[in-house]
């Protein structure tokens, strides 16, 4: 069912990729419908309690995997979340390996990203606002690093930092630019990080990833068939699942990290020279800076 936004807050977001479009073990299950300044989200916010934990849960691709990466509302997706109050986002992603020792079905949580994506809206700070973010370390430290240690606890194969390259999709890439990325020193290649992280660090959230390795991309001379990476996806699937319960009861609500004040000096325009419709769109994300 749908329903209006609910009246309390929710801190923790989960954004399902690849293989993660729905959460069973969630209870109190509600469909909210959020309209944005920036269209509509990829699909329904769907809220309910996990562990007794309160969550909303995102599928970035909607429901039956409808939207390629290059089609995602990013900008949407981010800011419904914000108006729910969400401080912190679990992004979850299916990726291919760019190290012999990031193997199939390992879980890497990057700490850093290298944008390779071409035609994404990538701010929600235009048409009369400007503001510089900081994104130097774009994944937030803290939360990272407990997800990984759950997952070590857990006894899941698991890696703490490494370099997210994100590319745009939706084609995989040519073994030329799969072997330019590993010469880098990139660590996982995937589709989603990019505009995602850089728009919750922009909306205050904090934002940490969880890359489930399908496969060693095109450098490998092991040939990656579907039925290789689909058996992998389901095996990651059930995995960031059995993650996801154990490390909701466990993560601090006290957020003492850069993403919650990134924008207490970012934003360069004079207020009042701010549109006023630029300013209600943008409330949720700079109100507190305009009082």
């Amino acid at each position: 069912m749908s329903s209006k936004a609910p009246s309390s807050k929710i801190a923790l977001a989960v954004i399902g990729g690849s293989g993660l479009y729905a959460m069973d073990e969630l209870k109190n299950v509600k469909e909210v419908r959020v309209k944005t300044p920036f269209g509509d989200p990829s699909d329904a916010l769907i809220t309910g309690t996990l562990e007794g934990a309160p969550i909303v849960f995102l599928p970035r691709h909607g429901r039956g995997h409808r939207i390629n990466p290059s089609e995602v509302n990013f900008r949407a997706n981010i800011y419904a979340l914000k108006t729910l109050g969400v401080e912190q986002i679990i992004s979850v992603s299916a990726c291919g390996s760019l190290k012999e020792e990031l193997r199939p079905r390992d879980m890497v949580f990057p700490d850093q990203l290298f944008d390779r994506t071409k035609s994404r809206p990538s701010t929600f700070f235009e048409k009369g606002i400007v503001a510089h973010v900081g994104v130097a370390t774009p994944y937030c430290q803290e939360l990272s690093g407990r997800l990984y240690r759950t997952a070590k606890d857990l006894g899941f194969r698991s890696h703490s930092g490494g370099t997210y390259v994100c590319i745009e999709g939706p084609q995989f890439s040519t073994k030329a630019e799969s072997n330019v990325y590993r010469a880098l020193g990139f660590s996982v290649i995937g589709m989603t990080n990019i505009p995602e992280a850089k728009l919750a660090r922009e909306a205050e959230i904090c934002y940490a990833a969880v890359s489930l390795v399908t496969d060693y991309d095109v450098w490998h001379n092991e040939p990656v068939t579907v039925e290789m990476v689909i058996g992998n996806l389901n095996a990651n699937t059930a995995n960031v699942k059995s993650l996801l319960k154990s490390a909701v009861t466990h993560l601090s609500r006290e957020r003492l990290c850069e993403c919650a004040t990134a924008l207490q000096y970012a934003i360069i325009t004079d207020r009042a020279k701010i549109p006023a419709a630029v300013k209600k769109n943008l409330k949720p994300l700079i109100g507190k800076y305009l009082s």
